[in-house]
């Protein structure tokens, strides 16, 4: 006998849940409502950028840490910000100075050199101490001192440049050289300066030097006035902070508005510290 065909038995197929079908569809939409949402965007941006940052600093100081629009490391325990500028700077626009901002710090001040010896003027300084106010800044004049020269008439000069207003900081003079002079010689010259600028203006003038100058040369002198102390490119000041009110830390930040690097200074207090400085 031929075999019996057997007929194939198809199982009967489970019939499809539609409560996952609407599941689904709450899900998809709930998707779409977080990806759509500012808030979404704004999260995923701040780690890509965190996770860049770190990417292109390991393990940096988060106390000293590199300020991509001001190309230099800052440090990060101060708040009020500037910087200092001459000829060297060329042409600036001090309004796009004042617009810059990064994570909070920002240009609050500047210092804007006057004059050099008994005959120099910077070129720049009457625009700068012009149009730096204009645009919001606080601002303070320097004399590059020569300790060859007068004191006295090295004051003289500067004040008849220099005319300086209620709400400046005080005048800087800037040593940063012996000039063939001994120590004694200088510090009786700077002596001249000070006392004469101090009489003319009621203001105690800033000192300006480099961290080992004022090391060498000025440490235990001039302790009633206001030292302004440059030392580049560390994260911290190697000095008592009692002992310096101005640090500056940079001398390569890249600043808009202007064509050129530039010095970049931290002020040693907090805001009120920073409005008792400025003349009266």
């Amino acid at each position: 006998m031929p075999p019996v065909k057997r007929k194939t038995v198809r199982k009967p197929q489970p019939k499809k849940k539609k409560g996952w079908s609407l599941h689904l569809k709450f899900a998809i939409a709930g998707l779409l409502l977080i990806l759509l949402s500012p808030f979404y965007y704004g999260y995923i941006l701040k780690i890509a950028s965190a996770t860049w940052y770190w990417l292109r600093h390991p393990g940096e100081d988060k106390n000293y840490r590199t300020y991509e629009s001001f190309n230099i490391k800052i440090p990060k325990k101060y708040t009020i910000h500037g910087i200092d500028v001459s000829y060297y700077q060329g042409r600036i626009d001090w309004q796009k100075v004042k617009n810059m901002e990064e994570d909070g710090v920002k240009v609050s001040f500047a210092f804007i050199k006057a004059t050099e010896g008994l005959l120099i003027v910077d070129p720049c300084f009457q625009r700068n101490w012009r149009e730096a106010p204009k645009a919001g800044l606080k601002v303070g004049a320097y004399h590059f001192f020569r300790p060859k020269k007068s004191g006295l008439w090295q004051a003289n000069f500067f004040l008849q440049t220099v005319s300086i207003e209620k709400g400046d900081l005080p005048p800087v003079v800037d040593i940063e050289s012996l000039d063939g002079v001994s120590p004694a010689q200088m510090r009786k010259e700077l002596n001249a300066f000070i006392i004469q600028i101090e009489d003319r203006t009621k203001v105690k003038p800033i000192i300006y030097t480099g961290l080992k100058f004022y090391q060498d040369y000025l440490q235990g002198y001039y302790q009633d006035y206001p030292f302004w102390v440059a030392h580049y490119h560390q994260p911290k000041l190697r000095l008592n902070e009692k002992d310096w009110k101005f640090w500056q830390h940079s001398d390569k930040a890249r600043i808009n508005g202007i064509n050129h690097v530039v010095d970049f200074n931290a002020f040693n207090g907090d805001s009120l510290a920073f409005d008792r400085l400025l003349k009266k």
